[in-house]
C-alpha cells in the first residue's frame, strides 16, 4: 500500500499521520479488535442479534479518544456497528481499554468492574447485563 511505500522512503516526520498505523489511536487501542469482531458479527448474524438485544449500546473507551467511541445498534433493522456517538443510546458503557479487554477475555467480572468503579453505565443497566450473552452469541 501507499502507506508502506511512504514509511520506507520518507522520515516519519514527513509522512501524513493518517498513513501511519502507529500514529492512529485506533490501532493502539486493544479493544479495536473487539469492535471489529462485533461489526463482523452484526454483518453475519444481524437479525439474530437484534432479536436478542433490542437496544442501542454506546461504548466509550475512556482512554481511546475519538476512536474509542463505538455504537452497537441491536435495535434497528438488521443492526449496525460503527465508530461514533449516539446521544440517544439505550445504554452507554464507559470503561478503560485494558479493562474492556479483561472483561472480554473473562479475566474481569462485569459486576466487580462496576462496583469497583472501572465500569460506568448510563441508561438502562439491565441492558448491560444482557450484553454478555449477546457478545457470546456474536463470537
Amino acid at each position: 500500500s501507499q502507506a508502506i511505500w511512504l514509511r520506507h522512503r520518507l522520515p516519519a516526520c514527513l509522512v501524513p499521520a493518517a498513513d501511519l498505523d502507529y500514529w492512529n489511536p485506533a490501532s493502539a487501542m486493544k479493544s479495536q479488535a473487539l469492535f471489529d469482531k462485533m461489526a463482523a458479527a452484526v454483518k453475519a448474524k444481524g437479525p439474530e442479534l437484534v432479536k436478542m438485544g433490542g437496544a442501542v449500546f454506546q461504548f466509550v473507551v475512556s482512554d481511546g479518544g475519538e476512536a474509542g467511541k463505538f455504537i452497537l445498534d441491536l435495535k434497528n433493522g438488521s443492526g449496525d456497528a460503527k465508530h461514533g456517538e449516539d446521544a440517544k443510546a439505550d445504554c452507554t458503557i464507559t470503561i478503560a481499554d485494558a479493562d474492556l479487554m479483561a472483561m472480554a477475555d473473562g479475566k474481569l467480572d462485569g459486576m466487580q468492574a462496576f462496583m469497583g468503579g472501572k465500569l460506568k453505565i448510563k441508561g438502562n443497566m439491565m441492558l448491560a447485563q444482557k450484553l454478555g450473552s449477546i457478545l457470546e452469541a456474536a463470537k
